[in-house]
């Protein structure tokens, strides 16, 4: 009988430690796309992919630094940027263009995003409709810091 508490025990306990270890990355992740799922509604591999295209252009406009504020703000933003739909070279392009700088750079580097949403499934006007939620999403875990950067490359 002893031995069955603490078999019971320690299964629980591994269960809890697994269950500790998965969920934290994930929720924030599950947390954003939730958000964008309900308030647009899209699909949750377009709210990933859509939110990734988007943080993925905030990466290749934003240094390193100004980037890693970002990413330590919004939980789950690896996953994200992976489910990205890839584009190929007009992705390069626009990534070249934005490190020029200036308002001509921000919309190249902004006109990469069409492709990536149309394989998604959505077109160009759902660009604008991720970006409120996503700027309020990030100032709630980030503060005006992680908010304001991005707000600076997607305006």
């Amino acid at each position: 009988m002893k031995f069955k508490h603490i078999f019971t025990f320690s299964a629980l306990s591994f269960c809890l430690f697994v269950f500790q270890s998965v969920v934290p990355a994930d929720a924030g992740t599950l947390e954003l796309v939730s958000l964008l799922t309900k308030d647009l509604g899209v699909t949750e591999k377009q709210a990933t992919g859509g939110a990734g295209a988007l943080f993925n252009l905030a990466k290749n406009s934003l240094d390193k630094k100004d980037f890693g504020k970002v990413s330590d703000a919004v939980p789950g933003i690896d996953k994200m940027m992976e489910a990205a739909p890839k584009i190929g070279k007009l992705g390069g392009v626009s990534n070249m263009v934005s490190s020029l700088g200036g308002s001509s750079g921000k919309l190249l580097a902004a006109a990469s995003l069409v492709p990536q949403f149309s394989k998604l499934g959505m077109g160009e006007g759902m660009i604008n409709k991720f970006i409120p939620p996503i700027l309020s999403f990030a100032k709630s875990k980030g503060g005006d810091t992680a908010m304001n950067l991005l707000k600076g490359v997607w305006k």
